[in-house]
């Protein structure tokens, strides 16, 4: 089961996302698919097929996020962090020394490589509620991880 929780800005790149498709992607992909249906043959026209199948993925992605933008509900971000829960930002030390910092979001915005986790992941989960100092126990697929909590804030840190 999803969470139905976005941030703010989570929620403007999915109305951003689902605009674009609409209103420029896919009357671009129409309008050529319609033109090279229009050359003939289309079972060994590469555009008309190729066309085809873009719209087909263009479809199916604005159905996902119409869907999902009728679910989410915006989330309000806490001030003052007292513990871990959704749209904080929480800096951890793992047992060799390694740190990291990550925002909880929601399943729709997360993306790693930019430091934000869904906290209905196996990080997300363990780290819910927890508070500063706390050693945490997260169980990944990939074994077992203890991790200190050394920072819970709003904000993103420098």
């Amino acid at each position: 089961m999803k969470t139905n929780l976005i941030t703010s800005a989570g929620i403007k790149v999915l109305e951003e996302e689902f605009d674009h498709l609409w209103r420029v992607e896919r009357p671009k992909i129409v309008k050529g698919v319609t033109a090279a249906a229009e050359e003939g043959d289309r079972s060994e026209n590469a555009e008309y097929i190729y066309g085809k199948k873009r719209l087909r993925e263009i479809d199916s992605r604005l159905k996902h996020l119409g869907g999902r933008l009728k679910v989410l509900k915006v989330a309000s971000l806490p001030a003052n962090p007292k513990a871990i829960s959704f749209g904080c930002w929480v800096s951890y030390e793992d047992m060799n020394g390694g740190e990291y910092c990550y925002q909880l979001v929601g399943p729709d915005e997360f993306n790693v490589k930019v430091g934000k986790i869904s906290i209905d992941s196996p990080v997300g989960q363990a780290l819910l509620g927890k508070r500063l100092d706390d050693e945490v126990l997260i169980r990944r697929p990939n074994g077992d991880l203890t991790v200190y909590i050394t920072a819970i804030s709003p904000y993103k840190p420098e």
